[in-house]
């Protein structure tokens, strides 16, 4: 008797219905992003649990079965611009989200840094950040979402994403023919999870309230940087808050197996949403 294959049959049984249970990403451009309308239909890479070669920007949504909360968090995964970190920093929150009657969606966007990239961070990453919020809100009734707590997360690079939706956004184009442009691309909270270039971050009246979350053992530009953008954000009279974990650096992300302050970071975030006011 083979009595490794109930093991094994086990484990392949695991993974087909893990797959079968990913929700299908929806493309923000049905007909291709502008700059990208010629690679549109160019496959999508996946090196581990990491994904490249991306051309045609999407959302993939994790909505609640039932007890939905009406919040919704647009997550940007970290990877330097040149990958797309999806494990730790995408589905797995994603799902914890979900499990809590929040909606969630992961945002595959253009990479400006990986080899050979003809894409730029404000002209074609931030495009399909601001397209995800708009899309998001404009189907909003449709996933059960009130369509004035919509926010954004990243993690390192995603964090700057998330960080520039924050500091430049707009109301939209009533004059616009595709009804998603006619949204605002304005998130009504923001969350920056480690997040890079925190040098270019600024503060003013009336940006959303702002989450932090970030490892004293992570690069100063960051750890420190974090610090210094609590500060701007009070200074201009916007609400945030700030964890400095003591014991963690860069790229923790969230692991449901984590049993470190830092692991529960997400727990933090969601006491914030309700205490100010965004989650009932």
């Amino acid at each position: 008797m083979n009595l490794r294959f109930p093991f094994l049959l086990s484990v392949l049984l695991t993974t087909c219905a893990l797959e079968a249970e990913m929700p299908e990403a929806l493309p923000l451009w049905e007909k291709g992003a502008p700059g990208s309308e010629g690679r549109m239909a160019e496959a999508e890479r996946t090196e581990g649990k990491n994904v490249v070669n991306v051309h045609s920007p999407s959302i993939t949504p994790f909505i609640p079965a039932k007890d939905g909360t009406g919040v919704a968090v647009i997550i940007a995964p970290g990877g330097g611009h040149s990958k797309l970190c999806l494990g730790h920093e995408g589905y797995a929150l994603a799902e914890w989200f979900q499990a809590r009657g929040i909606a969630a969606f992961v945002l595959k966007y253009r990479l400006a840094r990986e080899k050979g990239s003809t894409y730029t961070i404000q002209d074609h990453a931030m495009a399909d950040m601001r397209r995800a919020i708009r899309t998001v809100r404009t189907r909003a009734k449709d996933w059960g979402i009130n369509p004035e707590r919509i926010g954004v997360l990243g993690f390192s690079a995603g964090g700057e994403l998330a960080a520039f939706a924050a500091m430049k956004n707009d109301p939209g184009n009533a004059e616009a023919t595709e009804v998603i442009e006619q949204a605002s691309s304005r998130p009504d909270f923001q969350a920056l999870i480690y997040p890079g270039t925190s040098g270019l971050f600024s503060a003013e009246k009336g940006m959303p309230p702002l989450f932090i979350a970030c490892g004293y053992g992570d690069r100063p530009d960051i750890a420190e940087g974090m610090a210094t953008l609590y500060l701007k954000y009070k200074a201009a009279g916007v609400k945030a808050e700030l964890h400095i974990y003591s014991n963690a650096g860069h790229g923790f992300g969230y692991k449901p197996d984590s049993t470190t302050a830092a692991g529960r970071w997400p727990e933090r975030f969601t006491e914030w949403l309700q205490d100010s006011g965004l989650l009932k």
